[in-house]
Protein backbone atom coordinates (compact mmCIF):
# COMPACT_ATOMS: atom_id res chain seq x y z
CA UNK A 1 0.00 0.00 0.00
CA UNK A 2 1.67 3.10 -1.08
CA UNK A 3 1.35 5.73 1.37
CA UNK A 4 1.63 9.81 1.55
CA UNK A 5 4.92 11.54 2.94
CA UNK A 6 4.59 13.87 5.74
CA UNK A 7 5.77 17.22 6.08
CA UNK A 8 8.33 17.90 9.26
CA UNK A 9 6.15 19.61 11.94
CA UNK A 10 3.79 17.96 14.34
CA UNK A 11 4.99 14.83 12.34
CA UNK A 12 3.78 12.38 15.56
CA UNK A 13 0.22 13.84 15.43
CA UNK A 14 -0.16 13.89 11.79
CA UNK A 15 0.73 10.45 11.63
CA UNK A 16 -1.35 9.13 14.32
CA UNK A 17 -4.15 11.19 12.29
CA UNK A 18 -3.42 8.86 9.40
CA UNK A 19 -3.30 6.31 10.50
CA UNK A 20 -6.62 6.70 12.44
CA UNK A 21 -7.74 6.92 8.75
CA UNK A 22 -6.77 4.07 7.30
CA UNK A 23 -8.55 2.05 10.27
CA UNK A 24 -11.52 3.93 9.97
CA UNK A 25 -11.21 3.14 6.55
CA UNK A 26 -10.43 -0.53 6.66
CA UNK A 27 -7.23 -0.59 5.45
CA UNK A 28 -6.21 -2.09 8.73
CA UNK A 29 -8.91 -4.36 10.40
CA UNK A 30 -9.73 -4.70 13.94
CA UNK A 31 -7.81 -7.39 15.02
CA UNK A 32 -4.67 -6.98 12.73
CA UNK A 33 -1.55 -6.77 13.51
CA UNK A 34 0.02 -3.47 12.63
CA UNK A 35 3.09 -3.02 9.99
CA UNK A 36 6.67 -3.02 12.09
CA UNK A 37 7.86 0.49 13.04
CA UNK A 38 10.56 0.26 10.74
CA UNK A 39 7.93 -0.72 7.94
CA UNK A 40 5.95 2.52 8.74
CA UNK A 41 8.78 4.71 9.02
CA UNK A 42 9.57 3.60 5.18
CA UNK A 43 6.48 3.84 4.33
CA UNK A 44 5.74 7.59 5.64
CA UNK A 45 9.11 8.47 5.20
CA UNK A 46 9.48 9.40 9.03
CA UNK A 47 11.83 8.55 11.52
CA UNK A 48 10.97 5.64 13.96
CA UNK A 49 10.42 7.67 17.01
CA UNK A 50 7.84 9.57 15.10
CA UNK A 51 5.97 6.23 14.50
CA UNK A 52 6.67 5.09 17.93
CA UNK A 53 5.14 8.19 19.44
CA UNK A 54 2.17 8.12 16.94
CA UNK A 55 1.80 4.80 18.14
CA UNK A 56 1.49 5.32 21.32
CA UNK A 57 -0.87 8.43 20.99
CA UNK A 58 -3.58 5.52 19.32
CA UNK A 59 -2.70 3.26 22.08
CA UNK A 60 -4.11 6.20 24.72
CA UNK A 61 -7.08 6.33 22.28
CA UNK A 62 -8.05 2.58 22.30
CA UNK A 63 -7.59 2.25 18.55
CA UNK A 64 -4.14 0.13 18.95
CA UNK A 65 -3.14 -2.59 21.07
CA UNK A 66 0.12 -3.53 22.61
CA UNK A 67 0.78 -7.01 23.04
CA UNK A 68 4.14 -8.42 25.13
CA UNK A 69 6.71 -9.27 22.28
CA UNK A 70 3.75 -9.14 19.66
CA UNK A 71 3.87 -5.57 18.09
CA UNK A 72 0.86 -3.21 18.06
CA UNK A 73 -2.35 -4.49 17.04
CA UNK A 74 -5.92 -2.69 15.64
CA UNK A 75 -8.51 -2.48 18.74
CA UNK A 76 -11.86 -2.57 18.12
CA UNK A 77 -13.38 0.01 20.67
CA UNK A 78 -17.05 -0.30 18.56
CA UNK A 79 -17.22 -4.14 19.27
CA UNK A 80 -16.37 -3.29 22.84
CA UNK A 81 -19.20 -0.42 22.90
CA UNK A 82 -21.94 -2.64 21.05
CA UNK A 83 -21.28 -6.16 20.72
CA UNK A 84 -20.16 -7.39 24.09
CA UNK A 85 -23.14 -6.53 25.69
CA UNK A 86 -25.51 -7.23 22.62
CA UNK A 87 -24.16 -10.86 22.67
CA UNK A 88 -24.49 -11.22 26.09
CA UNK A 89 -28.32 -9.93 26.11
CA UNK A 90 -29.07 -11.77 23.14
CA UNK A 91 -27.43 -14.89 23.87
CA UNK A 92 -29.92 -18.19 23.92
CA UNK A 93 -32.83 -16.07 22.81
CA UNK A 94 -33.86 -17.43 19.35
CA UNK A 95 -36.62 -14.79 18.71
CA UNK A 96 -33.24 -12.58 18.29
CA UNK A 97 -32.54 -14.18 15.06
CA UNK A 98 -35.17 -12.15 13.78
CA UNK A 99 -34.49 -8.97 14.98
CA UNK A 100 -30.98 -9.41 13.69
CA UNK A 101 -32.13 -10.02 10.23
CA UNK A 102 -34.68 -6.82 10.79
CA UNK A 103 -31.23 -4.95 11.65
CA UNK A 104 -29.19 -6.42 8.46
CA UNK A 105 -32.37 -5.45 6.55
CA UNK A 106 -31.75 -1.71 6.79
CA UNK A 107 -28.03 -1.99 7.20
CA UNK A 108 -27.62 -3.97 3.88
CA UNK A 109 -30.27 -2.07 1.40
CA UNK A 110 -28.17 1.40 2.64
CA UNK A 111 -25.05 -0.42 2.00
CA UNK A 112 -26.32 -2.01 -1.59
CA UNK A 113 -28.09 1.40 -2.69
CA UNK A 114 -24.86 3.60 -1.99
CA UNK A 115 -22.70 0.66 -3.34
CA UNK A 116 -24.29 1.07 -6.58
CA UNK A 117 -24.06 4.95 -6.92
CA UNK A 118 -20.63 5.51 -4.99
CA UNK A 119 -18.99 1.53 -5.80
CA UNK A 120 -15.43 1.83 -7.87
CA UNK A 121 -14.27 -0.39 -10.36
CA UNK A 122 -11.97 -1.80 -7.56
CA UNK A 123 -14.88 -2.39 -5.20
CA UNK A 124 -16.87 -4.27 -7.72
CA UNK A 125 -14.22 -6.87 -8.56
CA UNK A 126 -13.71 -7.30 -4.99
CA UNK A 127 -17.04 -7.90 -4.77
CA UNK A 128 -17.54 -9.94 -7.57
CA UNK A 129 -14.85 -12.09 -6.13
CA UNK A 130 -16.43 -12.24 -2.58
CA UNK A 131 -19.28 -13.69 -4.59
CA UNK A 132 -17.18 -16.32 -6.68
CA UNK A 133 -16.03 -17.90 -3.37
CA UNK A 134 -18.94 -17.88 -1.73
CA UNK A 135 -20.48 -20.02 -4.54
CA UNK A 136 -17.36 -22.41 -4.20
CA UNK A 137 -17.48 -22.84 -0.51
CA UNK A 138 -21.12 -23.19 -0.56
CA UNK A 139 -21.14 -26.33 -2.33
CA UNK A 140 -20.25 -27.75 0.98
CA UNK A 141 -22.40 -28.28 4.09
CA UNK A 142 -19.95 -26.38 6.09
CA UNK A 143 -21.96 -24.03 7.66
CA UNK A 144 -18.77 -21.83 9.43
CA UNK A 145 -17.06 -21.62 6.02
CA UNK A 146 -20.13 -20.48 4.58
CA UNK A 147 -20.99 -17.86 7.05
CA UNK A 148 -17.36 -16.25 7.13
CA UNK A 149 -17.99 -16.12 3.18
CA UNK A 150 -21.21 -14.21 3.45
CA UNK A 151 -20.03 -11.79 5.77
CA UNK A 152 -16.98 -11.09 3.52
CA UNK A 153 -19.80 -10.30 1.04
CA UNK A 154 -21.56 -8.37 3.19
CA UNK A 155 -18.12 -6.30 4.50
CA UNK A 156 -17.19 -5.62 1.01
CA UNK A 157 -20.54 -4.29 -0.39
CA UNK A 158 -20.31 -1.96 2.72
CA UNK A 159 -16.73 -1.08 1.60
CA UNK A 160 -18.35 -0.42 -1.59
CA UNK A 161 -20.81 2.21 0.05
CA UNK A 162 -18.39 4.09 1.12
CA UNK A 163 -20.01 5.18 4.12
CA UNK A 164 -17.64 4.84 7.19
CA UNK A 165 -19.84 5.24 9.92
CA UNK A 166 -21.84 1.69 8.14
CA UNK A 167 -18.33 0.27 8.16
CA UNK A 168 -17.60 0.72 11.27
CA UNK A 169 -20.73 -0.51 12.73
CA UNK A 170 -20.36 -3.81 10.60
CA UNK A 171 -16.85 -3.95 11.46
CA UNK A 172 -17.86 -3.46 15.22
CA UNK A 173 -20.56 -6.60 15.26
CA UNK A 174 -19.15 -8.82 12.96
CA UNK A 175 -18.67 -11.55 15.41
CA UNK A 176 -22.49 -11.32 16.19
CA UNK A 177 -23.45 -11.44 12.56
CA UNK A 178 -21.53 -14.18 11.70
CA UNK A 179 -22.99 -16.07 14.64
CA UNK A 180 -26.53 -15.09 13.07
CA UNK A 181 -25.83 -16.06 9.75
CA UNK A 182 -24.36 -18.99 10.77
CA UNK A 183 -27.52 -20.09 12.78
CA UNK A 184 -29.92 -19.00 9.72
CA UNK A 185 -27.79 -21.43 7.67
CA UNK A 186 -27.97 -24.41 9.86
CA UNK A 187 -32.16 -23.63 9.28
CA UNK A 188 -31.83 -23.28 5.81
CA UNK A 189 -29.96 -25.80 5.42
CA UNK A 190 -32.72 -28.33 5.99
CA UNK A 191 -33.87 -27.38 2.68
CA UNK A 192 -31.26 -27.47 -0.20
CA UNK A 193 -33.29 -26.05 -2.52
CA UNK A 194 -34.31 -23.18 -0.40
CA UNK A 195 -30.13 -22.68 0.11
CA UNK A 196 -29.29 -22.31 -3.76
CA UNK A 197 -32.61 -19.83 -3.89
CA UNK A 198 -30.84 -17.61 -1.10
CA UNK A 199 -27.57 -17.95 -3.56
CA UNK A 200 -29.26 -16.93 -6.59
CA UNK A 201 -30.60 -13.54 -4.85
CA UNK A 202 -27.45 -12.79 -3.37
CA UNK A 203 -25.71 -12.67 -7.15
CA UNK A 204 -28.91 -10.21 -8.01
CA UNK A 205 -27.83 -7.70 -5.35
CA UNK A 206 -23.73 -7.74 -7.34
CA UNK A 207 -25.71 -7.94 -10.59
CA UNK A 208 -27.50 -4.40 -9.60
CA UNK A 209 -25.12 -3.21 -7.59
CA UNK A 210 -21.95 -3.39 -10.33
CA UNK A 211 -24.55 -1.99 -13.17
CA UNK A 212 -24.86 0.83 -10.82
CA UNK A 213 -28.66 0.42 -10.54
CA UNK A 214 -29.42 1.48 -7.02
CA UNK A 215 -32.70 1.45 -6.58
CA UNK A 216 -32.80 -2.60 -7.85
CA UNK A 217 -29.82 -3.46 -5.61
CA UNK A 218 -32.08 -2.21 -2.66
CA UNK A 219 -34.83 -3.91 -3.67
CA UNK A 220 -32.72 -6.85 -4.53
CA UNK A 221 -31.87 -6.72 -0.62
CA UNK A 222 -34.80 -6.81 0.45
CA UNK A 223 -36.11 -9.46 -1.63
CA UNK A 224 -33.07 -11.37 -0.49
CA UNK A 225 -33.43 -10.81 2.90
CA UNK A 226 -37.22 -10.93 3.41
CA UNK A 227 -37.20 -14.44 1.75
CA UNK A 228 -34.69 -15.81 4.27
CA UNK A 229 -36.90 -14.58 7.16
CA UNK A 230 -40.25 -16.19 5.74
CA UNK A 231 -38.35 -19.55 5.36
CA UNK A 232 -37.03 -19.74 8.25
CA UNK A 233 -40.35 -18.78 9.64
CA UNK A 234 -41.82 -21.63 7.98
CA UNK A 235 -38.74 -24.35 8.90
CA UNK A 236 -39.52 -23.22 12.53
CA UNK A 237 -43.07 -23.90 13.04
CA UNK A 238 -42.32 -27.04 10.77
CA UNK A 239 -39.82 -28.23 13.64
CA UNK A 240 -42.12 -27.26 16.61
CA UNK A 241 -45.13 -29.33 14.68
CA UNK A 242 -42.42 -31.95 14.59
CA UNK A 243 -40.84 -31.55 18.18
CA UNK A 244 -44.79 -31.80 19.85
CA UNK A 245 -45.33 -34.71 17.59
CA UNK A 246 -42.36 -36.50 19.38
CA UNK A 247 -43.32 -35.31 22.79
CA UNK A 248 -46.87 -36.89 21.99
CA UNK A 249 -45.19 -40.36 21.51
CA UNK A 250 -42.98 -39.99 24.69
CA UNK A 251 -39.69 -38.82 22.92
CA UNK A 252 -37.46 -35.97 23.58
CA UNK A 253 -37.54 -33.80 20.49
CA UNK A 254 -33.88 -33.67 18.37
Amino acid sequence: MALPALKPARLPELLAQQLQQLIREGAFRPGERLPSERELAQRFAVSRPSVREAIQKLEQQGLLLRRQGGGSFVGDPVADALAAPLTALLSGDHEVQFDLLEFRLGLEQIAAYYAALRGTDADFARLRDSVEQLTADGRSTDVATEAAAVMVFIERMVEASHNLVLLQVVLGLRGLLVTSIEHNLQTLYQKPEVVEQVRAHRRLVLEAIVMRQAERAREAVLRHLSFIEETMLVLDREQSRQDRALRRLGQEPR
